[in-house]
């Protein structure tokens, strides 16, 4: 059956902006990437620790995301991090600003939000120890 999340697809507006904001910021590293002329699109795979891979898309004149009110559909990608205070210094660091951190009634763990450059709502969750093994190769 489901042994995990593989990859999450994100489209985003401007390729460079996305691309130096997922790998020089949030350090996620590049498995490929890739040019599809007959789409004008990037494609470019990403990995987390985990193993859990992020696709970044452009796609020529894709439309805005709705927002506010919410939209059905996806919701937000959220990031495991052991450290909530030293990632939001980071982000901080970075000019990204995170709305101030809370605390999960069900489970008293600690998140906050913040934005991808298109405006993808981002949540980082305080575990302290992620609760999926890393595959070892």
């Amino acid at each position: 059956m489901l042994k995990g999340v593989h990859h999450i697809a994100i489209i985003c507006s401007d390729y460079p902006r996305s691309k130096h904001f997922y790998c020089e910021v949030l350090g996620l590293k590049i498995i490929a990437e890739n040019y599809r002329a007959e789409r004008r699109s990037y494609k470019l795979d990403l990995g987390l620790p985990d193993g859990t891979q992020i696709e970044l898309f452009s796609f020529p004149d894709a439309p805005e995301r709705p927002s506010y009110p919410e939209a059905q559909g996806l919701r937000h990608l959220a990031f495991a991090v052991s450290s909530m205070n030293e990632m939001v210094a980071y982000l901080s660091d970075h000019d990204i600003k995170s709305e101030p951190i809370r605390i999960d009634e069900y489970t008293g763990k600690r998140y906050t939000f913040f934005a991808d450059p298109d405006g993808l709502p981002i949540e980082l969750y305080e575990v302290t120890e992620h609760p999926i093994t890393p595959k070892t190769s």
